[in-house]
């Protein structure tokens, strides 16, 4: 279970104290996710999800975090509201952790997703980039191409005991999207982690976009190119470019597509499949044996990227320029 630090009843009791959400009638972990840990709070007046953010979210993020979903909620974008304190606060602190809670979304997410999914989320993406635009905040993406070679070179001695010459490997596909990274893209606030678990589905439509926790500011087509990588390719890791078609062209319906963008998006999408290879390859190699959570194989991402590299324009991902 993806509950890392317990919360005593005396604790739950103080800390809802401050809220004005009715009688408490009933309060459990939740399995999913990684990062923080997440419960399910039910009150009188509704459910809600009660997160405890853990080391990995620095706390001084989570003004950026919890602003952000508030001011997409506010613009329709079907996401977590945050629950303000009788104070006006949304954030607060419990069981030696910093803690909010959010309203609960009603959904299922899926782990195939079918091709009119990919169009779904397509153009939710884009109707999220559009309400991003205005956000107050900024929080830079310490994940993208001006990280990579930092984060590789936290493991880079370990990295061929997950397969042979792997270090060389991902040092020369840093080596290169670094050289040819697109610098003039139109930026915004991204998701930076829209994975088909961190959505929600209802009557054919999407009803949830969920976990903003890697949310940021970069190329806006950056995020269309994780969603390449996290919703088309089948589970043999071929690239089902139907998929990628729907995926595109819902997207490019609700918002503008410019050229330099459409010219992009293989070195975007490489770079989408080596930032994640990157964290998956560190999580590999550093999460003990017992952890709660056991990490994801970077080899899945790895084969992604070789897909990429065969990638001559944005046709062999389903858009016709």
């Amino acid at each position: 279970m993806a509950v890392y630090t317990d919360v005593t009843d005396e604790e739950l009791e103080a800390f809802l104290q401050r809220y004005d959400l009715g009688e408490l009638i009933s309060f459990k972990g939740i399995a999913e996710g990684v990062e923080n840990s997440n419960f399910l709070l039910v009150t009188a007046k509704a459910p809600f999800i009660l997160t405890l953010y853990e080391k990995r979210v620095a706390r001084g993020d989570l003004p950026f975090f919890l602003g952000l979903i508030e001011h997409l909620a506010d613009r329709g974008i079907c996401c977590p509201l945050p629950v303000h304190d009788r104070s006006g606060a949304v954030l607060g602190d419990l069981a030696g952790r910093p803690a909010a809670i959010v309203t609960f979304l009603q959904g299922i997410s899926v782990r195939r997703p079918k091709v009119a999914q990919c169009g779904l989320i397509g153009a939710a993406l884009a109707k999220l980039h559009l309400a991003g635009a205005g956000f107050g905040l900024e929080r830079p993406n310490a994940l993208s191409v001006d990280g990579w070679q930092t984060l590789l070179m936290s493991f880079a001695g370990k990295a061929d005991s997950i397969c042979a010459g792997f270090g060389d490997e991902l040092a020369l596909q840093c080596d290169r999207l670094q050289a040819e990274w697109p610098r003039n893209l139109p930026q915004g606030v991204i998701h930076a982690d829209l994975f088909p678990d961190n959505v929600f589905f209802r009557d054919s439509r999407v009803s949830g976009i969920i976990d903003f926790y890697f949310a940021c500011n970069d190329a806006l087509a950056y995020d269309l190119a994780i969603c390449l990588n996290a919703w088309c390719f089948e589970p043999d890791l071929s690239f089902n470019i139907t998929k990628g078609k729907a995926l595109l062209e819902a997207y490019s319906g609700v918002r503008f597509l410019t050229a330099d963008e459409i010219v992009a998006l293989p070195i975007l999408a490489r770079g989408a499949a080596l930032r994640f290879l990157l964290t998956r390859s560190y999580d590999w190699l550093h999460t003990p044996a017992n952890a709660l959570v056991r990490p994801k194989d970077p080899q899945e991402y790895r084969r992604k990227l070789k897909f990429h590299l065969t990638v001559r324009s944005t046709a062999d991902y389903g858009l016709s320029i």
